[in-house]
């Protein structure tokens, strides 16, 4: 029997991957989240997502011996005019963030990596968000009654900045919250997993 492992501690993931009605379990492992400077920015959230994925396969090998374990893991950036932007180390840097994504189009991308047996498939998904302009005051506010300190970019599209900040969205929503839950049900389909 196949069992699924989300390499993820994100409750965001965590409850997409619900949604989507897979049966997993999490297994994190610490794992370094920096990058070659010679990737390209739009493979950098694939590449990390993958450093995860191999993180928690060597964790693994032992305790899962006996089952079929396919391992899950995703990444994701926020990128605005070429640049990424991380998560927020404090207040200031959130607000920093969040000012110059404030009525400008950035992208989102996560990187997600599957492995199962000896396969290795990896792929990323991109989504255009555009801000309307944000005040000072909204963005204070939002920093400090939210404290988007573990979310790339410094915000997330489901919370209250998300719901009065955005102008529009091209691609797929679930994506800016962490997991394009459709692409990935699709690989795991062609994999026979589902």
């Amino acid at each position: 029997m196949t069992s699924f492992i989300l390499a993820s501690a994100s409750p965001r993931r965590k409850d997409l991957l619900q949604l989507a009605e897979i049966p997993f379990e999490i297994i994190v492992s610490a794992t370094d989240e920096s990058y070659p400077e010679t990737l390209s920015i739009t493979d950098v959230s694939a590449y990390i997502a993958h450093q995860k994925a191999i993180a928690v396969a060597n964790k693994v090998v032992e305790t899962h011996a006996h089952q079929e374990a396919c391992i899950i893991a995703a990444d994701t950036i926020v990128v605005i005019e070429g640049f990424i932007l991380g998560k927020p180390k404090d207040r200031e840097d959130a607000i920093l963030s969040l000012t110059k994504l404030a009525g400008k189009t950035h992208q989102v991308i996560t990187g997600v990596t599957i492995l199962w047996k000896n396969e290795v498939i990896s792929f990323s998904e991109t989504t255009l968000v555009e801000f309307h302009h944000l005040s000072k005051e909204q963005i204070a506010y939002y920093v400090d009654n939210y404290k988007p300190y573990d979310k790339a970019g410094a915000y997330a599209i489901q919370e209250w900045i998300g719901v009065i900040g955005i102008k529009s969205i091209q691609g797929d929503f679930y994506n800016v919250m962490g997991l394009p839950v459709s692409k990935l049900v699709q690989k795991l389909k062609q994999l026979s997993l589902l």
